[in-house]
């Protein structure tokens, strides 16, 4: 069974992981509604991709008038 001769250290052990970090988020303002998107995504509160529609968004009555 391979068992390692010595000890890594600390310092080897963290330049390894050094491009293991996560990175922050780029979100985009939509250019159609102004929510913050993901780049080159289709809009999750509009649904428009480079400036047309791509998905239909019904729309969403409240529950007051249920009442």
């Amino acid at each position: 069974m391979a068992v390692p001769q010595n000890r890594t250290t600390r310092s080897r052990r963290d330049m390894r992981r050094s491009h293991d970090a996560l990175v922050a988020a780029n979100p985009a303002e939509c250019p159609n509604c102004g929510e913050l998107k993901r780049p080159h995504h289709v809009c999750g509160a509009c649904g428009h991709y480079d400036s047309r529609e791509v998905i239909a968004q019904t729309a969403v009555e409240s529950d007051d008038d249920a009442a």
